[in-house]
This record gives structure tokens, sequence and C-alpha cells, in this order.
């Protein structure tokens, strides 16, 4: 009998696990509350279910009998998917610890508790208790939703009269309805943004990435990260194991982390999140091509209860990336524009949206309108073209109409099955990338 599997979300950066479960054979449903969302035009069975309604979708897992979950690429999925996991018997890390890991405020207690490197942090849920708070801190400082991802609601904050606008701003991201403001740490070098993968509690694979950020977005948007970091080995070394020292004391299992961290002047590591699921946008295709190592396949045969054993950290070969297009600007989508030197570097672009539709400036991973893959010749050229990555991708918008209102619509057609692809360089791409 074919092994089932309920994937939380079908969105475009979720459509690879759900067709590597077709690929295997495997019976697949998904859930959300998009009908519009892609992956449930592939899936066998498909039900419009919100990833977060942790008892609909325990009703609908249980009434299905399926084999097992995967909220990919979803901070919020991801706890729902520990509890239906949990309630169920079936393969999946600790609910309680999925949960810390899912709240900014509980899991900087945590990492405090256990003598981690932590950003001085406290939650509110009032603006007046926050301005007291913000009174002991130095500006700037960061002011958060204390429970979502993809830079949605984040405010670094740098005048203290703007408290109050930050602050609202954050509620609007919050399920929880609660706001964090902590002390930014100085970092030196990049951000590092990657995943790894834990089987029976032991980290099997790492990698660090750089993370990029686009300056010219209000807040700026983390649109890339790139393989392999410029940590030194030393340094990359004692992140796995502080690493894998917090996923110890969590009692997780096996399955996928995204995470994110800062190194300090001293050397320190600063664990800024740490997520129960794959990364978003294309991360885990660019790993995939830099190290040979497909976490996405891993991911559903962990959710399976497989043999995940044999995964094990690879050096990365050649400099790869993955890139989320986004506008500078609102307005009616008209299309890309690349510099001579970022085509050649184009491996893959799936473009979510067609000339005609409505696009916002970005402000996090919402605004996302497509995603590329992208190969360097060297860290030199990786670093330099997506460090100034506004001279070479543009997405090119009519500012003076207003586009359709339903920007979903982008998701009707799913993108073709791209995710093996070899390993090209696809020269002469054109300058303009229409929908």
């Amino acid at each position: 009998m074919k092994k089932k599997i309920l994937f939380l979300g079908a969105a475009p950066t979720q459509l690879p696990p759900i067709e590597y479960a077709l690929e295997r054979g495997y019976h697949v449903v998904t859930c959300d509350y998009l009908p519009a969302n892609p992956g449930h035009a592939l899936a066998h069975e498909s039900y419009n279910i919100s990833t977060t309604d942790l008892e609909g979708v325990t009703r609908l897992a249980a009434s299905l009998g399926v084999d097992g979950l995967v909220a990919y690429a979803s901070d919020p999925a991801a706890p729902t998917a520990a509890y239906v996991a949990e309630t169920l018997g079936l393969p999946g890390n600790p609910f309680e610890s999925v949960n810390i890991l899912s709240r900014k405020d509980r899991f900087r207690d945590f990492l405090a508790t256990h003598g981690f490197n932590t950003p001085r942090s406290s939650a509110f849920e009032d603006p007046l208790a926050a301005k007291a708070w913000l009174s002991e801190l130095t500006l700037p400082v960061y002011v958060k939703p204390v429970d979502s991802s993809g830079s949605k609601g984040i405010t670094l904050l740098k005048d203290a009269d703007q408290l109050e606008r930050a602050f609202d701003y954050a509620l609007q991201y919050s399920k929880a309805k609660l706001v964090v403001v902590e002390e930014r740490i100085h970092k030196v070098g990049y951000q590092i943004d990657s995943d790894v993968f834990l089987v029976d509690g032991k980290l099997r694979f790492w990698i660090w990435g750089n993370s990029h950020f686009n300056h010219a977005c209000d807040p700026p948007f983390q649109m890339a990260s790139s393989f392999p970091s410029a940590l030194p080995q030393a340094t990359a070394v004692k992140a796995s194991q502080e690493l894998e020292k917090i996923l110890r004391l969590l009692d997780m299992k096996t399955g996928a982390f995204n995470v994110e961290f800062l190194v300090d002047a001293q050397g320190e590591i600063w664990f800024l999140e740490i997520g129960a699921r794959n990364g978003g946008g294309r991360i885990s295709d660019a790993i995939r091509l830099a190290t040979g190592v497909d976490m996405t396949a891993y991911t559903v045969e962990a959710a399976l209860g497989e043999d995940c054993s044999e995964i094990t950290t690879a050096q990365p070969v050649g400099y790869w990336s993955d890139l989320m297009l986004h506008s500078l600007e609102t307005g009616t989508f008209e299309s890309i524009w690349l510099s001579d030197a970022i085509q050649p570097c184009i491996h893959d672009l799936d473009l979510w949206v067609k000339p005609g539709h409505h696009v916002e400036a970005a402000s996090g991973s919402h605004h996302v309108i497509g995603t590329m893959l992208l190969r360097f010749e060297n860290e030199d050229e990786m670093l330099e073209l997506l460090d100034n990555i506004n001279d070479h991708i543009q997405v090119m918008v009519n500012p003076s109409r207003s586009g359709e209102a339903n920007p979903s619509d982008r998701a009707l057609t799913p993108r073709p099955n791209r995710r093996r692809t070899a390993p090209t360089r696809r020269k002469g791409a054109r300058k303009r990338a229409e929908g």
C-alpha cells in the first residue's frame, strides 16, 4: 500500500517536497487556507484547512490515516506538524520543543537558562510596557513579532519616538499578539543562514551560508543565501557543536532545521533563530547543488519514519546561491531587468507573477514574486554580485496602475519540475525576463 503523507502548505516555495513525494510514488495530501496555491493542483487530495489549526489538521490526518506530516519552509506550520505527530504517534519532534523554537521570547529564555549567548530581549502586549524596557537598551534595537519569520513585521528602531508605530506594525504579524523588543548584537562578517539535518539526536549534516540583505528595502530584506560561507573553519565547527547541544537539550530527534546566527568580534556565536523546518526560498536546492545532499528528500523520508542515517556532511563544490526575487516599489509588474554580469550565473529562474499583476514593495518574504538559483565562478564574483544586487537585478514595475487586485492569482500555474536539473551554466539569458 502506498504511504500517505500530508503536507502543511502548498505555496510555490513548498513544491519541492511535494514533487519529490510524487516521484517516489507516495500518496500526497495537501492542506492550507489558500485553494489557489499550486501544490494543491499536484496533490492526490487537497483540503482547505489552515496549517495553524491544530485540531482541524489532527482530525484530517486521523481520518485519512496518514503515515507522516511535513511542514516545509513554514514556521507557523511547524508546531502543528509536531502536535499532530505527537497526538497520533507519527514520526516527529516534541511539540513543546518545537513551540520553544517557534516563539522568540521562549527561545531567548531557553538560551539564557542554558548558558548560551542571547540578546537582551523581552516580549510585551502593549507599547507602554515596552517603552519602559526600551529605556534600558541602547538604540538601535529590533522590534519584532514574537512568532513570525521571513522579516515580516520587523523594525530596526533608531528613534524611541517611533516605538508605538513599530510596535503596532509588529503586532499585525503576531498570532500571539506579542511583540519582542531586543538589543542588536554587533556582528563581524555575514549573518549566517542555512539548513542542517539531525538524525537520532546527532547533527549528521551541516553547512553554513552567508546571508545577503537588500538594504534598499525597509526593513532590510534577507533575500539570498550563498555557499560556501566566509566563516573561518574553527568558527564553523564551533557553531555546529553549540547547535547540536541546543537540539539535544530540546530532545529533538530527526529532521531538518533552519538556523540563523551571528558571530561577534570575540568569535562568540549568537543564535538568532532555529526553525524546526527547512528554510524558505530555495535554500535546500542551493545546498543540494553545492553538496549533492538532497535535504528535501531526507525531510520527506524522515516524516515517514524511514532510515536517514546515511546522510553526512559534505564539502561544497563550486559557489551557489538561492535568491528571492522582490520589488523595491509597489505597482504593476512589467518585467525583470538582468545585468550582463548576472546573466551567465543564472542556473534557474522561477517567476510567480505575470505582466499586469500587482506587486508590493518588499518588506518580508510574503512579498516574494519568484526565486532564482545562481552559480558563480568564484567567491569574489558571488559576494560582489549578491552584495550589490540592485545593480544586477531590478523588478520593473509601473507604479501608476493598480494592476490585478488579487496577487494570489500568481499561484494558479504550477512551475515545471526542475529539482533535479544537472548543474549547468545557462549562457545568453535574456536581459528582460517576461512573466
